[in-house]
C-alpha cells in the first residue's frame, strides 16, 4: 500500500510540472509578443512608487511602454491605474504625473486610483466603458501578468484585448512566474 501511494504521488508531482512546465512556455511567449494592434484604449497597470514619490524602475518600464503606442498612434488614450501604496502615494495619480511629463497630453489620459488588485483595474475599467466609449483596449504590464489580466477580461464579455510589455526583465519575475500559475486559474 505505501509503494501505491508514494508512485500515485510521484506520478501527480511530475504531471504537475509538467503543467507548470507548459503554461509557464504558454505564459512567457504568450507575455512578450506584441502582435502590433491598435486599441481605443491602453490600460497600464499599476506598481510600486518609490517613497520619495517617483516611480519604481518597473512601474516607469510599463509607463514608457504606454508612451510609445501613444506616440505610435496604436492608441487613442490611456488608462491608468493603482491603488494607494504603503509608501502614501495614489499609483495612479503618479503615473499620469509621469505621462504627462513624458509629452502625453492631459486630456488623454484617465486615473483610476482604486485598482488596488487586477481584479478591481478590470472591474473598473469595464465600468467606465459606457463612458468612454471603448471597443477595443491594450493591456500594458510585465509579460508574466498580462496573460491572466486578458483573462480576466475575457471572463467578463470584453474579448478586444491585447497585451503589450516592456523589454525589462528582473530576477524575481522567477517568483511571479511562480505565483502566476496558481492565480490564473483562481482568480
Amino acid at each position: 500500500m505505501g509503494r501505491k501511494l508514494f508512485r500515485f504521488f510521484k506520478i501527480l508531482i511530475a504531471l504537475l510540472l509538467l503543467w507548470f512546465t507548459f503554461h509557464s512556455i504558454y505564459l512567457i511567449s504568450d507575455g512578450i509578443s506584441d502582435e502590433g494592434k491598435r486599441a481605443d484604449l491602453a490600460v497600464i497597470l499599476g506598481n510600486k512608487v518609490n517613497e520619495d514619490g517617483t516611480v519604481s524602475t518597473r512601474l516607469q518600464k510599463r509607463l514608457e511602454s504606454g508612451v510609445q503606442l501613444y506616440k505610435d498612434q496604436r492608441v487613442k488614450k490611456i488608462l491608468v491605474s493603482g491603488g494607494l501604496g504603503k509608501e502614501g502615494f495614489y499609483e495612479g495619480s503618479k503615473m499620469k504625473e509621469f505621462l504627462v511629463s513624458e509629452g502625453i497630453p492631459d486630456s488623454v489620459i484617465i486615473v483610476d486610483n482604486k485598482g488596488d488588485n487586477t481584479r478591481k483595474t478590470v472591474e473598473n475599467v469595464l465600468q467606465l466603458k459606457p463612458e468612454l466609449q471603448f471597443r477595443s483596449l491594450i493591456v500594458v504590464s510585465q509579460y508574466f501578468h498580462v496573460t491572466r489580466t486578458k483573462k480576466l477580461f475575457r471572463d467578463k464579455g470584453f474579448q478586444e484585448v491585447s497585451s503589450v510589455s516592456p523589454d525589462y526583465f528582473e530576477w524575481r519575475d522567477l517568483y511571479a512566474l511562480l505565483r502566476e500559475f496558481p492565480a490564473y486559474y483562481t482568480q
